[in-house]
């Protein structure tokens, strides 16, 4: 699929991209956008997810043994039926679509993350949806869709856990264990289907996983030292460039 010789640029943004998975699996949120689209700009959009998943896969294993006693598998059990039903439509658009649409639509979910999370703050405190199948499903469906093509379904997964009003350590167990058994789902999908992970590509998530590991020890210290209003700031405004360049 490609061979491990990187220009340094090339290796610094890898680096950068492990740190900020570690990140996001300790309490920053939706740092891990920004890793999306730059996979995208150097591997192309199919092959990313593949890059993108073992990594995840990595962090969601810290992120579930330090919150794993406090999920609540109501909300999952919900949810899981529905984000496979996603997840299976995305398979076969992957399949049917050229890396270009590919990009495109991952750019797409990217603004429409982007769009969920300025929402979602804008609505912050108020009941604005109610404890219905139909918005477990939709929510899970797109959720899937958006996991598997772009492994963006952060924002979508905490709508609805906020609509549910869970408190902090719940939110974060269920999160972890939701991205946990969905992210283990999809491994072999990448593997067979889309063939996106080979030896190669797992060999490459072993050279990250150092920057992955010290990406969570600096999470825990960024959440003490930076404001909750500039972090947001720079994440929206540095993913929504980096979504723009894959529409270029």
């Amino acid at each position: 699929m490609f061979e491990l010789d990187f220009s340094m640029l090339q290796w610094i943004l890898l680096a950068v991209c492990g740190l900020f998975v570690g990140m996001s699996k300790v309490g920053v949120p939706g740092v891990s956008m920004i890793v999306v689209p730059t996979l995208a700009i150097i591997f192309g959009g199919k092959v990313s997810t593949g890059i993108l998943l073992p990594m995840l896969m990595m962090a969601d294993l810290f992120g579930v043994g330090y919150y794993h006693r406090h999920a609540q598998w109501k909300y999952l059990w919900k949810l899981l039926p529905w984000a496979f039903v996603g997840v299976g439509i995305a398979l076969w658009v992957g399949e049917a679509v050229n890396d270009e649409w590919f990009k495109n639509i991952i750019a797409i979910l990217v603004f429409l993350s982007i769009g969920l999370m300025l929402w979602k703050d804008r609505k912050k405190g108020k009941q604005f949806f109610p404890d219905k199948w139909w918005f477990a499903a939709s929510m899970g469906v797109l959720g899937g869709f958006a996991t598997m093509i772009g492994n963006v379904a952060g924002p979508v997964f905490a709508i609805y856990l906020l609509a549910m009003h869970l408190p902090k350590n719940n939110f974060i167990g269920t999160t972890a264990w939701f991205f946990l058994i969905i992210n283990f789902s999809k491994f072999p999908l990448h593997i067979f289907v889309w063939k996106t992970i080979n030896w190669n590509s797992l060999s490459l998530n072993i050279v990250l996983l150092p920057a992955i590991a010290i990406g969570a020890i600096l999470g825990i210290w960024l959440v003490k030292k930076v404001s909750d209003k500039m972090y947001r700031t720079a994440v929206i405004v540095i993913t929504a460039l980096s979504a723009f360049l894959l529409l270029i």
